[in-house]
């Protein structure tokens, strides 16, 4: 009776122990690894394939910043006497290249007069602020609230021509071109608009000759930059499209322009 083992208290019956399976783990060993490898490797080319795709676009489409700032005297004159005389420039219009890592690329400012550059266009836009602010001094109707909204109003007209100058692009199916350059080239209108008002301050006379003399300028100097720079890649049978859009650009230059030259307290006249 006490030989029993079912009896006993704590002890299961029947219990036979399982015998190990060798294969089963290195089954599942191995069937494991595979799975990471596959996912860690499926994982690398797809961050990578993004990577990639993320760098080729901002680089298509905002270029280097850097490259917009490197000129000097020699080009910053040359520069302006191609915006405000574009009628004296007898050179090519299109931009220069040079193998760089395999592939074309544009020289810099420094080294192309038909590069376009952000330094001019900035220094535009500060130095039409600072002859809107003394224009309402000279008038007496300065304020810190005035010279803002005048500030508003030249970004506005900026972004104006930017778009002007994407949409453009877009419509002849070569919307790809760097948006720095395309900003860079609508910047080049305060050149013109700051000669205006300067104008203006100085003489009336002056400002009634100056400011279609600028619209045309730089209608003119788009017309020339759009034609041989950005639209070389575009390659349309309708070429009436073309003219008829360029032509669109230079008109819309005069009343951009008087707009922007009309130094008021309502920035909206």
């Amino acid at each position: 009776m006490y030989n029993d083992v079912g009896s006993r208290p704590g002890v299961p019956p029947n219990s036979i122990p399982s015998q190990p399976n060798p294969f089963g783990n290195a089954f599942n060993v191995a069937g494991s690894g595979l799975i990471r490898g596959g996912l860690g490797a499926y994982g690398g080319k797809i961050l990578g394939s993004s990577s990639e795709y993320v760098q080729s676009n901002i680089s298509r489409y905002f270029s280097d910043p850097q490259y917009y700032f490197q000129v000097n005297d020699h080009y910053v004159k040359n520069k302006l006497k191609v915006v405000l005389f574009p009628f004296l420039h007898r050179g090519h219009w299109t931009r220069i290249t040079e193998p760089v890592g395999g592939r074309l690329s544009y020289k810099p400012p420094i080294y192309d007069i038909n590069a376009p550059d952000l330094y001019i266009p900035l220094m535009a836009f500060g130095t039409y602020i600072i002859l809107a602010g003394l224009s309402l001094g000279l008038r007496g109707k300065f304020s810190p609230e005035a010279l803002s909204l005048l500030f508003v109003k030249g970004l506005l007209g900026w972004f104006m021509q930017a778009s002007l100058l994407k949409v453009t692009l877009l419509s002849l199916g070569c919307g790809e071109g760097p948006l720095l350059d395309i900003i860079a080239y609508a910047g080049y209108t305060f050149t013109g608009i700051c000669l205006a008002v300067f104008g203006k301050i100085i003489s009336g006379y002056a400002y009634y000759f100056l400011m279609p003399w600028t619209c045309l300028c730089m209608g003119v100097f788009l017309v020339k930059t759009m034609k041989r720079v950005l639209f070389a890649e575009v390659r349309s049978s309708d070429s009436s499209k073309h003219h008829y859009l360029l032509l669109f650009i230079a008109l819309v230059q005069f009343p951009l322009f008087i707009w922007l030259g009309n130094i008021t307290v309502n920035w909206l006249l």
